[in-house]
């Protein structure tokens, strides 16, 4: 963030006869100075000018000095830099770096037209606040708030993220659905108590492929975890479709997304599926002599052990037909674990046990994706008072997560962080202390020569440079 000037002298303990003394009076010092690859990145893939076309300003353009994919940038690039408020960019607003990164010709903001916003090149909150405040109702008559999000466009937007991220068509893609809570503190519309969770939430639907997100669907807590999935199903399936019609697709998730009514969508239009199945007594039944053979085993290993059993199970109501189970029976210190499976694959094309080990247990993963938005990008921070600002939030988290992810994907493809969560890309990447220099023809970002990591920087920003345009569709 930008150090404002302040004279006053704060004194610390000294190091041996030397005084060690701190003022705020550096200049133009960022901690953002990595941003310059978000920056160059977005440049080359048109990310958050393709969101932004996903909105409708009905402002009069005589009367604007931000527009409306300026006001994006801001937000979502602060996001993405680890500022999780509305109220960090009143400070953040005089950063002439993060007007760099948003586009901003007159960085220091000594054009603007009002003297009270001279030297703040970038919107403060207020103006911020009202892309998220805006209702879907609003046009060029309303007092404020005229910047309406397209919900649809927007849902579009992921999936097109997503297809953009690939040269040549996979032969098979895995579809993972998940519910998670996002715990509330206020008293938001749609706020209902969720007994698994023990707390006020949301229940917010993710779908992933991979590290790629897909959607995110806020939700109130009320509903079943796996309500509203075939609707999103038949959308991104048709959407994947459009570019990719050859492509197989397999769902993936676990029981709580065991429902007829999805596996029926399923087998009717040719996507294969791996859920997970809530035991009862009849599986376990099905694998009582699997378990036997694991108990046997570990009494005389001292190791967990693990048989599998492959059957066919129909439930005696909810099941509209007989479907393939894999049971596990496992045997471990504590006792019996059983666990199962229900698939579309069928035994020819993949075995039991490592349909259950390598492909379902595989899902594992998306949950760290989820923990990645809402611990490091903040998809937690829904305080508005209406579930639409609340969802435009967790887009806006959800868009910093796509940008993060294309960084990864070919900015630190071949290095040592290709795998690293985004608070590790943060931290080592973005965060680089920087003094700023704006001169009539040039930008001068000085970067702190202790930076740890150079060689590491260099890299991305060549492997950015090297990186053609791919700009996503829309």
């Amino acid at each position: 963030m930008f150090a404002e000037c302040n004279g006053a002298a704060l004194e610390f303990h000294p190091l041996g006869r030397r005084e060690v003394t701190g003022r705020f009076d550096g200049g133009a010092i960022t901690s953002d100075g990595g941003g310059l690859l978000l920056r160059e990145l977005d440049v080359k893939t048109g990310l958050l000018r393709r969101f932004a076309a996903c909105f409708t300003d009905h402002r009069d353009p005589e009367l604007i000095e931000h527009s409306v994919e300026e006001l994006l940038k801001q937000r979502v690039f602060g996001i993405a830099l680890g500022y999780e408020d509305l109220n960090d960019h009143d400070e953040l607003r005089h950063d002439p770096l993060l007007a760099v990164l948003v586009g901003k010709t007159d960085p220091t903001g000594i054009d603007r037209v009002r003297r009270r916003d001279k030297g703040k090149a970038l919107a403060g909150k207020s103006t911020l606040n009202r892309l998220e405040l805006t209702p879907v109702g609003a046009d060029a008559e309303s007092r404020y708030k005229k910047i309406v999000a397209q919900g649809e466009s927007i849902e579009r937007f992921f999936v097109d993220a997503f297809l953009a991220a690939h040269d040549e068509p996979p032969e098979e893609i895995v579809l993972d659905f998940d519910a998670t809570d996002d715990p509330l503190h206020g008293h938001q519309l749609g706020r209902f108590f969720h007994g698994y969770y023990k707390s006020y939430c949301y229940l917010p639907l993710y779908v992933f492929c991979g590290r790629h997100l897909l959607c995110a669907k806020l939700r109130p807590a009320d509903i079943d975890a796996a309500a509203g999935t075939v609707p999103e199903l038949r959308r991104i399936v048709a959407h994947i479709r459009e570019r990719w019609p050859d492509v197989s697709i397999v769902l993936r998730g676990d029981s709580g997304f065991c429902r007829e009514a999805i596996m029926r969508w399923c087998e009717e239009n040719g996507v294969d599926y791996i859920l997970g199945l809530a035991k009862n007594e009849r599986l376990k039944a099905a694998i009582a002599a699997e378990m036997q053979q694991a108990k046997a085993a570990f009494e005389r290993t001292g190791e967990a052990a693990r048989v599998f059993n492959d059957f066919t199970y129909q439930t005696r109501k909810s099941w509209s037909r007989p479907r393939r189970v894999v049971g596990k029976a496992e045997y471990l210190k504590k006792g019996e674990n059983p666990r199962f499976v229900v698939t579309s694959l069928p035994v020819e094309q993949i075995a039991g046990q490592p349909l259950y080990e390598e492909r379902y247990c595989a899902r594992g993963d998306m949950e760290n994706r989820i923990k990645e938005q809402q611990l490091f990008l903040f998809a937690d921070r829904t305080s508005c008072a209406t579930m639409r600002a609340n969802q435009l939030r967790l887009w806006f988290s959800s868009v910093a997560y796509v940008l993060l992810q294309t960084l990864r994907d070919v900015g630190l493809k071949d290095t040592e962080l290709e795998r690293a969560q985004c608070d590790t890309i943060r931290l080592k990447v973005l965060k680089i202390g920087a003094q700023v220099r704006v001169t009539y023809r040039k930008v001068w970002v000085a970067l702190a020569e202790c930076y740890p990591w150079r060689s590491l920087f260099a890299q991305v920003w060549t492997n950015l440079r090297r990186l053609p345009p791919r700009p996503i569709p829309g």
